[in-house]
């Protein structure tokens, strides 16, 4: 069976996918999307969406334990993580659902299987239904994203050994939990599930957790959870896993050198992803892949191969992040359609962690800038001294540090741990893109009272060395 020819083939339907089709619809394409699992991808299914979810259960969880100091009342608090569960899953349904509306509203067609690249222009679908269907197309795109990596010689058994998709299916709390891996998956879990009553320690081979933001936010993360009772061994390299007993026991040699042995019912593996190119006709259609995998793409997203785009996470070199994916599946779009882009800064590209304290960080770490040559200057201020996060009771951690360059004045990075990071992060994300300066943050007025009111006071740190509140 042949279909009539698209303009636009897209195989997976995640953030990259399923934006990139809406857009070639509304650019007047003809669009077909092939997805062998739900609509939406990892994020929508197993990823973003479900862990935001159950993170507002544990926010919710912790507040009430705290409601006395508000004046309010309440008797013994229990968790079902059962009820969170049916919560998340109603969450997760309802998102499908809508990116299936907006295919059906934006006429695109959603072909339901495994796709298969098998000639220029060309993908044979392998039919969740049984059978074939080819499909011709002008141009397709590679949306394939990516599964978690296993630790080398430690497979995921789905029982004790899990990934971040199995911790999403768990049906009691665990008495202990150790994550290997301080990344944001890691962190967030470790974070949700210490707040639903487990045990919980975080094990990190590189020097720090979340080793990839700014060295004063990972240091007062550790602080943070020290008082929640989340241990963390930052330079530690786990030596041997062994599931023989009743407890999974996890070796660990810690920074100092010395080995201990940690004792746990959940292992969760949080040490990044591995892309899903393997067996879709990539090498055969000329689509160069680096040496992990990852599909080797440009700054307009097109890969070795003529007419053959990739975006999302299945790429190389790029941070993964939904809204990346989003913003590539646009972009090569609009590339295909002939529109004048611009390739991405992937520099100013906000990402956060939806532990508590939430971080959310965009441009460069300090260290990074120093790197760079930048002639550095810093300004910073704490939650502590901000009037709504008092109100919220929210102002034991956290900061916003703003770094910035002398000669130009350029704000060069942006980055928060404390209460509403992960919204705050918008503001930081339009200054960035606009080229802002210290002087411009300076003089923009913030509203009061507000936790935003942070970004203007580290903005008078930076330009006068003090804020005015602190």
């Amino acid at each position: 069976m042949s279909d009539a020819l698209y303009d636009l083939v897209i195989i997976g339907s995640g953030p990259g996918g399923y934006v990139a089709a809406i857009r070639a619809s509304q650019l007047g394409m003809k669009v077909a999307i092939v997805e062998f699992a739900a609509l939406g991808g990892v994020c929508l299914n197993v990823g973003c969406i479900p862990t935001k979810s159950l993170l507002h259960a544990a926010d919710v969880l912790d507040e009430i334990r705290e409601a006395k100091r508000f004046g309010i009342k309440v008797g013994d608090v229990n968790f079902d993580l059962a009820g969170a569960m049916k919560h998340k899953d109603a969450v997760v349904k309802a998102s499908t659902e809508g990116v299936a509306f907006l295919m059906k509203k934006n006429k695109v067609d959603v072909v339901a299987g495994r796709g298969l690249i098998t000639g220029r222009g060309t993908v044979r679908v392998e039919l969740n239904a049984g059978g074939e269907q080819t499909l011709k197309a002008k141009h397709i795109l590679v949306s394939t994203g990516g599964r978690p990596r296993p630790l080398p010689g430690t497979p995921f058994d789905r029982q004790r050994i899990l990934s971040s998709t199995d911790m999403l299916k768990l049906t009691e709390v665990p008495k202990s939990l150790l994550a290997i891996g301080a990344g944001a998956i890691g962190i967030e879990f470790a974070s949700m599930f210490r707040a639903f009553g487990a045990e919980v320690t975080v094990v990190e081979a590189l020097p720090r957790i979340v080793p990839n933001e700014d060295e004063d936010v990972s240091a007062e993360l550790v602080k943070a959870f020290q008082r929640r009772g989340i241990k963390t061994l930052a330079g530690a390299k786990v030596e041997q896993i062994d599931t023989s007993g009743e407890q999974v026991v996890v070796t660990v040699q810690d920074s100092a050198g010395k080995t201990q042995q940690i004792g746990v019912e959940k292992v969760l593996v949080s040490i990044g992803i591995l892309p899903n190119t393997a067996g879709i006709g990539l090498e055969d259609a000329g689509v160069n892949l680096d040496g992990r995998g990852y599909i080797v793409t440009d700054g307009y997203m097109r890969t070795s191969a003529e007419g053959i785009y990739a975006v999302g996470d299945c790429t190389a070199n790029t941070p993964w992040l939904a809204h990346k994916a989003s913003a590539e599946g646009i972009l090569a779009v609009e590339h295909i359609a002939g529109h004048s882009v611009n390739p991405i800064n992937y520099g100013k590209i906000a990402g956060c962690t939806y532990c508590t304290p939430e971080i959310a960080s965009i441009g460069l770490t300090e260290a990074k800038a120093r790197e760079k040559g930048y002639d550095v200057k810093v300004g910073k201020f704490p939650f502590s001294a901000n009037g709504k996060a008092r109100a919220l009771a929210q102002n034991r951690f956290g900061f916003v540090k703003i770094v910035a360059e002398r000669q130009y004045d350029e704000v060069l990075g942006i980055h928060l741990i404390g209460p509403n990071a992960t919204e705050m992060i918008g503001e930081a994300s339009v200054a960035l893109s606009h080229e802002a300066t210290s002087t411009s943050l300076l003089n923009t007025i913030h509203a009061h009272p507000t936790l935003h009111e942070a970004l203007g006071e580290a903005a008078h740190a930076l330009e006068h060395g003090n804020p005015i509140h602190l």
